[in-house]
C-alpha cells in the first residue's frame, strides 16, 4: 500500500479559535509574546500524551483453507485444511489508572495474542496481562507493573455535542505516537456492522490503522472516547473515524475489574428505531427514540411496567435517539444495574424504573453469535413443553436470519445434535463449529433443522 507522509496542520483550527473566543470550559493556551501570540495545543498535549501508549502483540491463530474437491474426498476433513499461523500486530492504548497500571485498548488489537508489550512515550517497555475483554463492544483491559505512570481523566461523553473539538492520539501504521485534530462530526452512530454494540462518536480527526485503542480527547485533555474504527478505502483515512464513548468504556472496565468479564444486563425488549412511518401509525409527537415491539414476559422491562407500543425517549435522564442506541447503552451496563426510562405512551410522558437482568435480548448479539443469525432477536427462554431453549422473539424482514427460514416464536434447542439451552451455550458451540451447521429448532410441536453454511 502506498502512503504519503505530511505534517498535520492546525491552521484552520487556529483561525477559527482566533475569530471567536473559546468557551470557558475549553480555553486554549497561548505561547509566544506580543504580536506573535498564537493558540496552541502543545501545553495540553504535554500532559496528555504520556498516558497514551503503543501496543505490540504476537501470537498464533487458526487459519482455514478450503480444500479442492479431490483432496476433500480423499482426506475426509470436512472440506477444510486448518493450521496455526503466527502473527504480529500493532495498536494503541490509554492508561486510565496510573497506580494500578490499567491500560484500555480495543479487543481486536489483542485478540488471540499470547504476548502483549506496552511501550510508554518515554521508551519504557513492559509485558502486559489481560484483565478482561469483550468482543461485542471491542473493549479490553490490560495491566502493567510500572512506576511513575500518567493517566487520563475521563470526561462525561454523554455531554458531547456535534462541533466540539477533538484530538486523536495513537500509533498509526507503527510510526510512533502521532497527534491529529478535528471535531465531533456526529454522535450515536450505529448500524455499521463493526461491533455488536454500537454507539460511536464520529470524528474527522485523522484515524488510521494502528490508532485502534488510542485516545480521543477534548481540549481539556480529558478522554472522551477510544478510537476503534474508520470508514475508508484500503484502511486509509478519509475523515470518517469512530470512537467508543468514554462512558461506555467506563461501564465495561468496572465489570472487568470486579468480575474479569462482562456480565451484561438486559432489559428484555425487542423493537426498532422510531421512524416517521411508525410515529405516524402510533400518532406519536416525537420522531426519535426506541419503539418497543415486544416485551419478554417476566423480564426486567415487564416487571418495570413497559408495554408493547411504548416509545423510549430517555435513559437515566439522557435523550435516546434510536432503539439501537438504547441497546448499546443497556448492553454495556452490568446485571443488577437500576435504570430510569423516560417513555411516551399514548402521548403521556412516564418514567419507569427497571433493574437489569442476566438475559440477552438483542439483534446485535445474534449477529455476534453468528452472522447468519443477524436480524433475529434471541433470549433465554422455554419451549411450549417447558424445556429450556433460545427463543426467537423477532426476525427482521430481508435479514440473514429470515433468509434461513427462521420465524418469530421458534425456539433453538440444539446444534448438530448437541443440546443447547442458553444464548451463551449457543455462542460457545457456534464459535468452535465449522462447515455446515445444523440448528435444531422447535416450532410449535414440530422439530425441524435449519442449515447454516
Amino acid at each position: 500500500m502506498k502512503s504519503q507522509l505530511s505534517l498535520v496542520s492546525i491552521s484552520i483550527l487556529a483561525s477559527l479559535l482566533l475569530a471567536q473566543p473559546a468557551p470557558a470550559q475549553a480555553k486554549l493556551p497561548f505561547f509566544g509574546a506580543g504580536d506573535q501570540e498564537m493558540p496552541s495545543l502543545a501545553p495540553m498535549l504535554e500532559n496528555v500524551t504520556p498516558a497514551v501508549v503503543n501496543i505490540s502483540v504476537a501470537g498464533s491463530r487458526e487459519v482455514r483453507q478450503r480444500l479442492p474437491g479431490a483432496l476433500e474426498q480423499f482426506l475426509g476433513r470436512g472440506g477444510e485444511l486448518r493450521q496455526e499461523q503466527p502473527f504480529r500486530g500493532l495498536g494503541s492504548g490509554v492508561i486510565i489508572d496510573a497506580k494500578k497500571g490499567y491500560v484500555v485498548t480495543n479487543h481486536h488489537v489483542i485478540n488471540d495474542a499470547s504476548e502483549i508489550e506496552v511501550t510508554l512515550k518515554d521508551g519504557r517497555t513492559y509485558k502486559a496481562k489481560k484483565i478482561g475483554e469483550d468482543p461485542e463492544s471491542d473493549i479490553a483491559l490490560l495491566q502493567i507493573e510500572a512506576e511513575d505512570l500518567k493517566q487520563l481523566e475521563l470526561a462525561d461523553s454523554d455531554g458531547l455535542r456535534v462541533g466540539d473539538f477533538t484530538v486523536a492520539i495513537g500509533n498509526p501504521f507503527g510510526l510512533g505516537q502521532t497527534v491529529t485534530s478535528g471535531i465531533v462530526s456526529a454522535l450515536g452512530r450505529s448500524g455499521l456492522g463493526i461491533e455488536g454494540y454500537e454507539d460511536f462518536i464520529q470524528t474527522d480527526a485523522a484515524i488510521n490503522s494502528g490508532n485502534s485503542g488510542g485516545a480521543l480527547v477534548n481540549l481539556k485533555g480529558q478522554l472522551i472516547g477510544i478510537n476503534t474504527a474508520i470508514l475508508g478505502p484500503n484502511g486509509g483515512n478519509i475523515g470518517i473515524g469512530f470512537a467508543i464513548p468514554a462512558n461506555m468504556m467506563k461501564n465495561l472496565v468496572a465489570q472487568f475489574i470486579e468480575f474479569g468479564e462482562v456480565r451484561r444486563g438486559a432489559l428484555g425488549v425487542s423493537g426498532r428505531d422510531l421512524t416517521a412511518e411508525i410515529a405516524k401509525a402510533m400518532k406519536a409527537k416525537t420522531s426519535k427514540g426506541g419503539w418497543v415491539g415486544e416485551v419478554v414476559p417476566g423480564s426486567a422491562a415487564d416487571k418495570a411496567g413497559l408495554k408493547s407500543g411504548d416509545i423510549i425517549t430517555h435513559l437515566n435522564g439522557k435523550r435516546i435517539e434510536s432503539f439501537t442506541e438504547l441497546q448499546a447503552k443497556v448492553g454495556t451496563l452490568g446485571v443488577g444495574k437500576e435504570i430510569k426510562l423516560g417513555i411516551l405512551r399514548e402521548d403521556k410522558e412516564l418514567t419507569l424504573t427497571a433493574k437489569l437482568e442476566a438475559k440477552d435480548v438483542s439483534t446485535a448479539s445474534a449477529k455476534v453469535i453468528h452472522p447468519m443469525l443477524d436480524g433475529a432477536s434471541l433470549a433465554d427462554g422455554k419451549t411450549p413443553d417447558g424445556e429450556n431453549g433460545i427463543v426467537i422473539s423477532e426476525v427482521a424482514e430481508r435479514s440473514p436470519a429470515a433468509a434461513l427460514g427462521l420465524e418469530k416464536g421458534d425456539v433453538i434447542v440444539g446444534v448438530s445434535r448437541s443440546r443447547v439451552t442458553t444464548t451463551k451455550e449457543l455462542r460457545d458451540i457456534l464459535t468452535k463449529s465449522s462447515g455446515v451447521i445444523a440448528l435444531q429448532v422447535q416450532r410449535g410441536n414440530r422439530i425441524l433443522y435449519v442449515l447454516i453454511r
